[in-house]
């Protein structure tokens, strides 16, 4: 029995090819992320829309593993966790997904079942939106009234956290010590998000511009010289007008300046999943190739040090 319960929130994905289309439909089901015309279209929409994009977003999966990893390495995120929070009590942390299992629902339900008087919501979306912490919350709030849990936390920006900051400035200077800086850009990619959000006061933009300027600055305090940099954004789906420039616009605007390397820093992303694995790896670094250039990309935060202890602080300030 634990009286103390972490549960790490995030995406989720299809953990078998089997699973990409009602993975899909969960997402496109989400009026949080995108509205499909009035809300009693949502989920035929959603469903059509995932019975046309199931085809190739397999394919994608197929060559990355056949699946996601991302429950895989969340896990692998929360049992270190707990390893490093024992000095500071017993804990229990869990992993809740939000559009496949284990759903919120699931990590909610069990930390019940053990006891838990205290739970705490900890979102693996660094910088706060609508569309990813915002709805994720809505799903932990509306789940967690089921149970009488005297002590209730959620956890839901923390895109300037020093551990956080101090994990992605080590890994981009652990790849800039093998690439060096010459003719080098480093490119800060996010996931993209719908204008709309942004001109309804979505403070997304600003905390990712945060988090860059923040880690900029420890890269400045740790090295002498560094290369320039922008920042893109990728994963854009759907028409509607999108925050930019995208990621594959910026490689095409630095390849005609004529920069020969690019290094990819992933910015709203904590652990490997289709979004660093294929789309960077995969389509961006094929995108550079044939425009003349190298890309590389910084490795994810996954289960490195400095990150877990990120983690626990925030945990320890919540509670």
């Amino acid at each position: 029995m634990s009286e103390r319960s972490v549960i790490l929130l995030n995406l989720g994905g299809p953990d078998t090819l089997k699973a990409v289309k009602p993975f899909l439909y969960n997402l496109f089901s989400d009026r949080e992320i995108i509205r499909l015309g009035p809300a009693f279209l949502q989920r035929p929409l959603a469903c059509l829309i995932a019975a046309i994009r199931a085809p190739k977003t397999r394919r994608a999966y197929s060559l990355i593993g056949g699946g996601s990893p991302i429950l895989r390495i969340t896990r692998e995120q929360a049992h270190c966790l707990k390893r490093v929070l024992q000095p500071h009590g017993e804990f229990d942390v869990l992993v809740g997904m939000k559009y496949w299992h284990p759903y919120i629902r699931d990590a909610l339900k069990e930390a019940a079942e053990k006891g838990a008087e205290m739970i705490i919501g900890l979102s693996l979306y660094p910088q706060y939106s609508r569309a990813t912490t915002g709805s994720t919350k809505k799903d932990f709030d509306e789940e967690i009234r089921k149970y009488r849990i005297p002590i209730v936390r959620f956890i839901d920006s923390w895109y300037s956290n020093p551990l956080y900051i101090q994990a992605i400035k080590e890994l981009v200077l652990k790849k800039l010590e093998s690439t060096g800086i010459k003719d080098t850009h480093l490119l800060f990619s996010a996931h993209s998000l719908p204008v709309s959000f942004l001109e309804e006061g979505d403070p997304y933009e600003r905390e990712i511009k945060g988090t860059v300027e923040a880690i900029l600055s420890a890269l400045r305090d740790a090295a002498h010289e560094l290369p320039p940099h922008s920042i893109g954004y990728q994963s854009r789906t759907g028409p509607v007008r999108w925050l930019g420039p995208s990621t594959d616009e910026e490689i095409r605007r630095l390849a005609g300046k004529g920069v020969k390397r690019v290094i990819v820093v992933p910015v709203s992303f904590v652990s490997d999943h289709i979004e660093t694995l294929y789309e960077i790896d995969i389509l961006y670094r094929g995108l550079a190739e044939r425009l003349g250039m190298v890309l590389e990309r910084v490795d994810s935060l996954n289960t490195h040090p400095t990150f877990i202890n990120a983690l626990k602080e925030i945990v320890l300030k919540a509670i």
